[in-house]
């Protein structure tokens, strides 16, 4: 009779008790957004109407809010050490404190396309998740929760690029070699 595998815990590769909890304070969980499906729909009405100045909102506790000088609606920069992205504040007290939620689904838009960990401009957590699969089995994604810290963004906001069509050239025209 061959044994059977049976389920284990496995201690979590980032959580707010770990070492790395010092510089990245917070627990980032990154859900299926309600406004489209994954990223479907992300430059439709619906999902542009729930948008924080372009970007992305991002729910985090007043008392984690207050801490950091934040208020609800400003354009804040989530980072940790693999990217940063932008996303817009909503100040909620039905998240815990040292969590915040960040959906999945903002269509990626670096700030300098081709420039690894070039920030994004519209709160894609997948700039922030670690790359690796739940098992050797199954590879399914483990990207819904990582540690990161949040800032206010100081700088002009930068251009929304990601839902606008590329240049076409003129007929007749070369592209530069």
């Amino acid at each position: 009779m061959t044994a059977l595998g049976h389920a284990a815990w496995l201690p979590s590769q980032e959580w707010l008790g770990a070492e790395a909890a010092e510089r990245f304070p917070l627990h980032l969980i990154s859900n299926q957004p309600v406004t489209k499906l994954h990223s479907q729909y992300d430059h439709g009405s619906h999902a542009r109407d729930r948008k924080i100045a372009g970007r992305e909102p991002v729910r985090m506790n007043p008392r984690d809010a207050a801490s950091r000088g934040l208020q609800d609606g400003d354009v804040v920069r989530i980072f940790n050490e693999r990217g940063a992205c932008l996303a817009g504040l909503r100040i909620s007290d039905a998240l815990r404190p040292g969590v915040v939620q960040l959906s999945t689904g903002a269509w990626f838009d670096p700030f300098e396309p081709g420039r690894p960990g070039s920030l994004d401009k519209r709160g894609n957590p997948n700039v922030l998740t670690p790359d690796r699969g739940t098992s050797r089995l199954g590879q399914g994604p483990s990207a819904h929760s990582c540690l990161v810290e949040i800032e206010a963004y100081r700088g002009p906001l930068p251009e929304i690029t990601s839902h606008a069509p590329p240049a076409i050239l003129p007929a007749g025209v070369k592209p530069a070699q």
